[in-house]
């Protein structure tokens, strides 16, 4: 009996030695994202019909024929459960760890919400002349503090549409976890 536990103190002597600064990365490369951490990620948005609507990848920004040349194509940063991405992105990269990647499916509640035909309504074209502002289809406007397009110009009335362009929609992000840093870091 004796031996036994010698044997294992000897061993467990060994391998608490054996620790390096490998095994000190290994233990950091698990850190996770917690509510609070400044992140930095890689995503690629799709509609369900595979329709690539957004990306931080310019060469996915290329080949999907959505490159603008006057953005910058980099990671992403925001600070995790904020509330400054959608929830369903929040939620997405809570637990993630730095260099993985997954692809997760956001329904329209955590994304934009549900279209509501309520925010689509007409304003009289008079409001618009009398403001010196010309109509066409498919202009954004601020309603109230709030973006809308223009979706219909008559005679009569100006229709416009007050919901984001991706409200309904369910959304599929690939996201890939770059970096993560405590918050409190950032702010000394």
């Amino acid at each position: 009996m004796k031996k036994v536990l010698l044997l294992i103190l000897t061993l467990a002597v060994l391998v608490s030695g054996c620790a390096s600064s490998d095994d000190e990365d290994v233990i950091n490369a698990s850190q996770v994202v917690i509510s609070g951490d400044h992140i930095s990620v890689n995503y690629i948005g799709e509609l369900d019909d595979g329709t690539v609507f957004d990306t931080s990848i310019e060469q996915v920004a290329i080949d999907e024929g959505l490159y603008n040349p006057a953005r910058k194509y980099e990671p992403l940063e925001f600070i995790a459960g904020a509330g400054q991405m959608i929830q369903g992105f929040d939620e997405a990269v809570t637990g993630m760890a730095a260099g993985e990647k997954k692809t997760v499916e956001i329904p329209p509640g955590k994304a934009y919400g549900e279209y509501s035909s309520e925010l689509v309504f007409d304003i009289p074209f008079g409001q618009f002349e009398s403001a010196n502002i010309t109509p066409v289809v498919g202009e954004a406007i601020f309603m109230q503090g709030r973006p809308c397009t223009i979706i219909n110009v008559s005679e009569g009335n100006v229709t416009l549409d007050c919901n984001h362009y991706l409200a309904g929609e369910t959304l599929i992000f690939t996201i890939e976890l770059v970096s993560i840093g405590s918050n409190d870091s950032n702010n000394s």
